[in-house]
């Protein structure tokens, strides 16, 4: 192996001189000859001419002339192995062979270079698994180097943790203000929702309750454009039994669909109704001899509407329905008195004033109460309010106030399920809190008669009452009003009427006399159902015209002068 190196840097030579502690070779640039000088003097320092053969690194050559001495080298990896007797020196280079095993020559001398020529080569690469480079040591003399200068990877650096926390600030610091960031945002959003939903949920409600600007107006137009007649009403009937004293009151609670508004209608017991004989009777006493299914087809015949079913309602469970939903508040007219109270004196279980809570025994007692002197209407209006405030409190949604009228535990009238009373009482009690809600008594003459100013404020505009077209096989209803004069050519007439096989309707007396009778029909189908009535009653044919018929009937009569009973 040739242990010479030739860099190629201007034919520079180098020599290996040891191992570092990697295993790897370190080499040594090879001082270069002084060429030979002409004279015979040789200068001190200078080397003879030498032929081929010549080893530069020997030291025992004969030229006659001193030497002068290398440095020394101190091998750091000599092992002190066995090279032929002796052990390498370290005083001196080692010699080799001038010939070379391969036959090359041995290379020119070259001219020696400056001390500060480093014996490492640049190129030269340190071990595989670490490739980092490491110089020689320099010689003693060389070494100028303080220990401040010198850094080191694992020595810990006081400004790198500085360094670190800073960094770790600052990138806490934007994070947190990225997460703030987005918290604002996500809150932004989620308040933008929120007022959409209420946005939408109020005006949807507007909408539903028919108070939305601009559509409101349009949807009382268009419920006030329709026909009272075509406008759709759900109707019960409810009776008031005093258990306690006897007597009944009786009131209509009106749900107009159309309009939406609801009404309470009182109807005072004189009104007269008739009987299915054709006897006329009064309300007082329908409602005890025929029970609710007779007047309810009694009062559908006078009143020209259609009730769906019939709620007999007793003082005791009136009583637990003011419990049940939690006192009523209302506008007392009078003082009642406490009706167990034994002893006179005894303060008024309700009093006069306004805005006075009852509770449901308070309550039974306004409702039943009639002062000494009173009408009999001025107990039913009580009962009006009673059941207005009632109505005021009881739940909107359709499911708990069935479940109320459930808990009350009374037995309804086969015509009302719980169910159907629930659902109409939910929809008067929504209308009652909207202030879409109203109390109207319906006036009759002291006979009970209805008059035709009672036909067209309540009957027709509140009952939408309309002359119903007589079911298959029924007889002919025929409402007379006497303008006689004698009072007694009604009784004439509704015998001939019922004879005849016609339904007597009473319309009571008219203010004034009249000279000729009249035959009234408003259905051209009724216009032959007009003619059989005049004949009936004995009236000439020109007697019958078309007109407005009185509600609930088919055919109108006004009996006049002219009239002439088939008795007399």
């Amino acid at each position: 192996m040739n242990d010479r190196y030739d860099a190629g840097y201007g034919g520079d030579q180098y020599e290996l001189v040891g191992y570092d502690e990697y295993g790897q070779p370190v080499y040594r640039q090879i001082p270069a000859q002084q060429p030979p000088q002409q004279s015979p003097q040789q200068p001190y320092g200078s080397y003879p001419q030498q032929g081929y053969g010549y080893d530069p690194y020997a030291t025992g050559y004969d030229t006659g002339q001193q030497q002068p001495a290398t440095a020394p080298y101190d091998d750091p990896y000599a092992t002190g192995a066995d090279t032929g007797g002796r052990a390498p020196s370290h005083g001196a280079h080692e010699s080799y062979d001038a010939h070379d095993p391969y036959g090359q020559p041995a290379p020119a001398a070259r001219p020696a270079r400056t001390a500060e020529q480093t014996a490492y080569i640049p190129q030269q690469s340190g071990p595989a698994e670490d490739q980092e480079t490491y110089a020689p040591e320099p010689a003693a003399e060389e070494q100028d180097y303080r220990t401040e200068q010198f850094a080191f990877v694992d020595d810990p650096d006081g400004d790198s943790e500085d360094v670190i926390d800073w960094l770790n600030f600052t990138e806490n610091r934007t994070e947190r203000r990225e997460e703030a960031r987005r918290r604002a945002r996500s809150r932004l959003v989620a308040l933008v929702v929120v007022l959409a939903l209420a946005a939408t949920g109020g005006v949807g409600y507007l909408w539903y309750a028919g108070k939305l600007p601009g559509l409101s107006s349009s949807g009382a137009t268009t419920g006030a454009s329709v026909p009272v007649t075509a406008q759709k009403r759900d109707v019960i009937v409810v009776h008031l039994h005093n258990t306690a004293k006897g007597g009944t009151s009786t009131a209509l609670l009106v749900d107009n669909t159309t309009t939406k508004r609801g009404t309470t209608v009182l109807l005072p017991n004189s009104l007269a109704l008739t009987g299915d004989d054709g006897t006329t009777t009064t309300l007082a006493k329908s409602v005890d001899d025929d029970g609710s299914s007779g007047t309810r087809d009694q009062l559908d015949t006078v009143l020209g509407t259609s009730i769906q079913g019939t709620w007999r309602l007793d003082t005791p469970y009136l009583q637990n329905l003011v419990e049940l939903v939690g006192n009523i508040e209302l506008d007392t007219n009078v003082d009642v008195p406490d009706p167990a109270a034994k002893k006179p004196g005894t303060a008024p279980l309700v009093r006069k004033g306004a805005d006075q809570t009852l509770s449901g025994r308070m309550a039974v007692a306004y409702a039943t109460y009639r002062a000494s002197g009173e009408s009999p209407n001025a107990q039913l209006e009580r009962f009006g309010q009673v059941m207005q405030g009632v109505l005021r409190k009881m739940p909107s949604d359709a499911k708990d106030a069935t479940v109320t009228v459930q808990t009350l535990a009374q037995i309804l009238d086969p015509s009302l399920t719980d169910s159907d009373l629930g659902a109409l009482l939910a929809k008067l009690a929504e209308l009652a809190k909207g202030g879409d809600y109203g109390t109207a008594l319906l006036p009759a003459a002291a006979d009970g008669r209805l008059s035709a100013q009672t036909s067209t404020g309540v009957v027709r505009n509140i009952l939408g009452g309309t002359a119903k077209s007589p079911e298959a096989g029924s007889a002919v209803r025929v409402s007379v009003q006497n303008a006689t004069g004698a009072e007694a050519n009604s009784e004439k007439a509704r015998v001939v009427l019922i004879n005849g096989g016609f339904t007597f309707l009473e319309a009571g007396t008219a203010s004034a006399t009249t000279g000729t009778s009249k035959v009234l029909y408003s259905d051209a189908a009724d216009r032959t159902n007009a003619i059989e009535t005049a004949k009936t009653l004995g009236l000439p044919g020109s007697s019958v015209a078309k007109g407005t018929v009185s509600s609930g009937a088919d055919v109108s009569v006004i009996l006049g002068r002219d009239y002439r009973p088939a008795s007399s």
